[in-house]
């Protein structure tokens, strides 16, 4: 039976013996176990980064959109019509049974004041089941209420971005802001979402109750008008009815016939957004694969310079042989060598690519998560490369007449 341990050391004496030769060969394997790692690593952070935006916008989520205007025969896209009401808004909750709750929504660009500090933001005027529907919590105060909402009064909650610009270190809890030159009562701080899936800073706004913005601060086209209607459905699993139903109840309450083109849009938020991180996900796996190419290269640059070293060897191992190695012993030893030529790479190579993906990381300023997943799949593979391109030689060693290696010069 071979003895390991003295066979793993004969194959480390063996490769010191030739110390720049196995340096070069492993620099293949190197440089595609880290190639691997950082290419995983990348695609990880971007699918990381999308699943939190897709938490910050809200679960289970519908966006409803007016209508669109048509000039001179070109029609101007989705929301250049405002076909929706507050109304529909308190309808499709009662009306659609796969609706948990809505949040209509009436929102524009608005200087604020506080002090001598101003700041121009986005002020959107909404419902207390807004915060529920973004799975929006606050970091302080209270939110508005519905009896605010009926009594259009002037408070409001702000996003962290406002708060910091506005407020710097000071507590803005029962502050007065003035917005368009209004007085609005903080009673709230908004916690931190972030960025939104298009970058957009989701913490530079203001909530304040719906009536207000449409009686005191922006005004309407016509009374009860939204700009959007934002839609939580009770589960993943009804976003499509949901979506059908408030199709089926809008198209109703708007009086369109069934040959008329819908007044509104349904978009499913949800869906559009995981369908992103699913495409994240196919091109992380794509990168992961196309970087494991470069593992490939190391593994034939293994086997070519083991097959150098068979026929610098050819006396060693007819020698091996006079002297009672078997066929299996031979082959072990070359198997082995190329082995631990892998696997030394591939510990290399899982340095480099840690080390590369934080220099990436800082660069980009794109996160960049190292799983040990990746790390065991590349460590894996630069293994299975070893003894996969190593065999061939070591076969190779193995059928050697042991009189024609004596006499090998």
């Amino acid at each position: 039976m071979t003895n390991i341990p003295w066979t793993a050391r004969l194959a480390l004496r063996a490769l010191r013996a030739n110390k720049m030769r196995s340096a070069l060969t492993m620099l293949g394997i190197i440089i595609g176990v880290a190639a691997v790692i950082a290419m995983l690593a990348v695609g990880t952070g971007a699918t990381m980064r999308i699943s939190e935006q897709i938490s910050s916008m809200g679960s289970n989520l519908l966006i409803i959109l007016p209508g669109s205007t048509t000039s001179g025969g070109m029609r101007m896209g989705a929301g250049t019509q405002p076909t929706l009401t507050y109304q529909d808004a308190q309808d499709i909750p009662v009306e659609c049974p796969a609706v948990d709750a809505v949040a209509p929504v009436l929102s524009g660009a608005a200087q604020v004041v506080y002090g001598r500090q101003n700041w121009s933001t986005v002020v959107t005027g909404t419902t207390p089941s807004m915060l529920y529907v973004r799975d929006w919590s606050l970091s302080e105060g209270r939110a508005f209420t519905d009896a605010d909402v009926q009594n259009a009064t002037k408070v409001c909650l702000l996003g962290q971005t406002v708060v910091e610009n506005l407020f710097g270190d000071e507590d803005p809890y029962g502050k007065i802001i003035k917005i368009k030159n209004l007085p609005f009562t903080v009673i709230g701080v908004l916690k931190a979402k972030g960025q939104s899936a298009i970058g957009q800073d989701q913490d530079d706004t203001i909530f304040i109750p719906l009536t207000t913005a449409q009686r005191k601060l922006f005004g309407t086209a016509f009374p009860g008008m939204v700009r959007i209607i934002l839609v939580k459905a009770k589960s993943t699993g009804e976003l499509n009815d949901a979506q059908d139903q408030i199709t089926s109840l809008l198209r109703q309450r708007h009086h369109i016939g069934p040959r008329q083109d819908d007044d509104f849009t349904v978009r499913n938020l949800t869906q559009m957004m995981q369908a992103a991180e699913q495409s994240t996900r196919i091109m992380t796996l794509l990168l992961g694969a196309i970087a494991s190419v470069s593992l490939l290269v190391g593994g034939i640059g293994i086997m070519n310079i083991m097959l150098v070293s068979i026929t610098e060897r050819t006396r060693e191992i007819g020698i091996r042989m006079a002297i009672g190695a078997k066929t299996w012993d031979i082959r072990f030893q070359f198997l082995m060598e190329a082995l631990i030529m892998s696997l030394i790479g591939g510990t290399a190579g899982i340095a480099t690519g840690v080390g590369s993906s934080a220099v990436l990381s800082k660069i980009a300023g794109w996160p960049a998560a190292v799983s040990p997943f990746s790390i065991l799949l590349a460590f894996g593979f630069s293994g299975a490369v070893g003894i996969f391109f190593g065999f061939y030689p070591a076969y190779k060693a193995s059928l050697l007449n042991p009189i024609d290696a004596l006499r090998y010069e």
